[in-house]
């Protein structure tokens, strides 16, 4: 639990169970691993899916936008291993889309799978409607009882399917709570709309698909929908462009195929030996440069140093930074709040935001005094560590280009 008392509910259980057999097994290595093994799963499915209708030198351009998009995004936590299966997911239903197939029944174990790996098993079920709404658009009125009677049973064991959790279907509800944290999502960077201040590679990938469309190419009605759904999610949330970067591809490569009169019988010509050796020569460029790194946490999330010199473990609760929430957990000591901000709840997640920027000062003592802070630990820019530095009952004991601690000079209040 944490300091303030709220207890978590770990929906990602299954995640949460694969990293800790990680790192009791190579320690941050092991994580790091695990991680980057889901992710090139998922890339190399999206490679796989994309070349059964494309050939390979639009599928290497749309795969390496993809990289470019959700790089941001790849990080070790329990998204990266819903991952592959979120890929293999809508590969299946785009096909039935392709094909005007039965619904891929073989793909539902996916759903079980996803639901424990990670909350938002509510985005699959979300687009099977796609996937029905296409083929009804494209028959007759009088085929469209055979159509929904054909999805029906579908659509409600992909909704059993789902709910196979240890909170049975609490996890479809998930979107909901986080959706519902309003404008308190702003607080956070990673939900914050993209920022179009600067030149970027998402602006620059908008605007050549942009420069594509402008060249006549045409989309199925429903295909767009998609895409533009997925391009409202990473436009109003930066963290939703890898949503857009490795889904709307697999939407998208039949209508390329037929645009570019690609022959749907799978197969497709022998990749250019050119294309592949560049490829190749890439990937191998791109290893290298990242085995060359060390793996460990980002330093500027990690105030490793501060947590010792300055004894926070028997320091009392901690007010900490919201960066810091998740190493203050693998350190052993409950965070104030941390990054699960749907399970803080909007109210928490604004005051919060509001006391370490001292929009409310009065708020910000009594904040203190409320949850009997013993120590803080904050980002040294912070508004909030010049104001303690000026509080009488407040001591700097620790400061460093990372994170700044100070501490109670007579302990916490009394309850």
């Amino acid at each position: 639990h944490t300091a303030h008392g709220q207890h978590w509910i770990a929906f990602e259980w299954l995640s949460e169970l694969a990293y800790a057999g990680a790192f009791s097994l190579a320690g941050w290595p092991g994580v790091a691993v695990l991680a980057a093994a889901a992710i090139a799963l998922a890339f190399g499915l999206l490679t796989h899916f994309l070349l059964r209708e494309l050939d390979i030198t639009p599928t290497l351009v749309l795969v390496l936008s993809a990289l470019v998009l959700a790089s941001p995004h790849m990080l070790a936590r329990p998204h990266a291993l819903v991952m592959p299966v979120m890929v293999a997911w809508v590969a299946a239903l785009v096909r039935a889309m392709d094909r005007n197939a039965s619904p891929p029944y073989a793909a539902l174990p996916l759903l079980i799978l996803w639901a424990n790996l990670h909350g938002s098993v509510s985005l699959a079920i979300g687009l099977i409607g796609p996937a029905i709404l296409e083929p009804l658009l494209q028959s007759e009125r009088s085929e469209w009882r055979k159509i929904i009677l054909q999805w029906l049973p579908f659509v409600a064991l992909a909704l059993l399917a789902a709910c196979i959790t240890p909170y049975g279907p609490r996890v479809l509800l998930i979107p909901l709570t986080t959706f519902g944290l309003g404008d308190a999502l702003n607080t956070i960077m990673e939900w914050r709309p993209q920022d179009f201040g600067h030149l970027g590679s998402f602006e620059i990938l908008l605007l050549l698909a942009i420069l594509m469309l402008s060249r006549g190419m045409t989309l199925p009605l429903v295909r767009v929908l998609v895409v533009l759904g997925l391009l409202h999610l990473a436009l109003s949330q930066s963290r939703h462009a890898d949503l857009l970067a490795m889904l709307a591809p697999l939407f998208l490569a039949q209508p390329l195929a037929r645009q570019f009169n690609r022959p749907r019988d799978g197969a497709g010509p022998v990749p250019a030996r050119t294309v592949m050796a560049g490829a190749i020569v890439a990937m191998v460029a791109m290893t290298g440069l990242t085995l060359a790194r060390s793996l460990a946490p980002d330093p500027n999330n990690t105030p490793r140093a501060a947590i010792a010199a300055a004894d926070l473990r028997n320091a009392g609760p901690v007010f900490n930074e919201y960066a810091f929430g998740g190493y203050l957990i693998y350190a052993g000591i409950a965070p104030f709040i941390d990054g699960r901000g749907e399970l803080y709840g909007a109210r928490l997640i604004t005051r919060h935001h509001r006391a370490v920027m001292l929009h409310d000062i009065p708020d910000f003592l009594k904040l203190l005094d409320e949850y009997r802070i013993g120590a803080t630990l904050l980002v040294p820019a912070t508004p909030a560590v010049a104001f303690l530095d000026r509080l009488p009952e407040w001591q700097r004991v620790y400061a460093d280009d990372v994170a700044v601690v100070h501490k109670r000079r007579a302990g916490p209040p009394a309850q």
